[in-house]
């Protein structure tokens, strides 16, 4: 397959992924607001947009992978935003993780002018973008998913259709209430077996295998072995989803308290700074609570 398509969004996640584009032999067009993350792609064989709306005149599917709800916004409504390049047949793919609510209403502005929407928030980290092993929720009508499920393909292994526009985001907000409760479990089990005396690496080998095994613990459980926080996702993003959870939750009368004190548990740690770590220093706040250091 040799096609042209745009991406949008070229950060800690966006990068991968259209660099996995690029090898499996698609023509990318790629625009970021911060022009200089654009550079390696170039060299790499991926062309130059000037603006969101040069993408969508160009390309005929363009994908979207940017921060937070008012940053797709920003994009469709900006000065010479999206929104003024798409036409009829455009097929636009956010893999941005935003209101499912926002979301609906980005599907019906494309809609009235002849585009088409799908919401596609993806799971997997920055590894997972890398290595294009992404697990990939996607929100919209069938038609519109098959057409873009061969370049999704060429960064995620898992393509799940699940339902309507905004069903893909309200999958991915139960995807993070289970990712953080889940770091919190391995922050606790960790913490643990340092104050018990237990060498850690063992230990990951002994539990990993079992029931209580997870891609948190297998893919983060090693980094704070090591005391590496580099961000496979960021506590501020994971705080910008959990606000997201936390929303969603109340409207829907669902009671998430394991999902609440994470967020507190966050928000602790931006309050020090550290909101640009990997989403596993969460044991950082429990450290602090201990006086015991996870591989320390």
């Amino acid at each position: 397959m040799s096609t042209q398509v745009g991406f949008i969004g070229l950060g800690i996640m966006g990068a991968g992924m259209a660099r996995n584009l690029l090898a499996k032999g698609n023509d990318v067009v790629v625009w970021n607001r911060t022009a200089s993350r654009a550079e390696a792609l170039v060299e790499a064989g991926a062309s130059p947009a000037v603006s969101p709306a040069d993408v969508a005149r160009r390309c005929p599917v363009v994908m979207i992978c940017v921060s937070d709800t008012p940053d797709v916004d920003a994009v469709l409504h900006g000065e010479d935003g999206l929104l003024a390049g798409v036409s009829d047949g455009s097929l636009i793919v956010d893999h941005s993780t935003i209101s499912p609510e926002a979301t609906v209403g980005f599907s019906e502005e494309v809609s009235a002018l002849g585009g088409r929407w799908i919401d596609a928030p993806v799971s997997g980290g920055s590894e997972g973008a890398e290595r294009g092993t992404l697990s990939i929720m996607v929100g919209g009508e069938e038609a519109d998913v098959e057409r873009a499920r061969p370049y999704m393909e060429a960064f995620g292994t898992t393509v799940t259709h699940v339902g309507p526009v905004g069903s893909g985001q309200k999958v991915k907000i139960v995807n993070q209430i289970l990712v953080v409760v889940n770091q919190l479990a391995v922050s606790e089990a960790l913490l643990f077996a340092q104050a018990a005396g237990l060498d850690l690496a063992a230990t990951l080998d002994a539990v990993g295998g079992g029931a209580a095994g997870s891609w948190m613990l297998a893919n983060r459980g090693p980094q704070m072995i090591d005391r590496d926080w580099r961000p496979g996702f960021t506590i501020d993003l994971q705080q910008k989803d959990l606000r997201l959870a936390l929303a969603a939750a109340d409207a829907a009368g669902t009671p998430i308290p394991g999902t609440a004190l994470v967020f507190q548990m966050y928000r602790a740690l931006q309050n020090e700074g550290l909101g640009g770590e990997g989403n596993h220093a969460l044991v950082k706040a429990l450290e602090k609570m201990s006086g015991v250091e996870v591989g320390g």
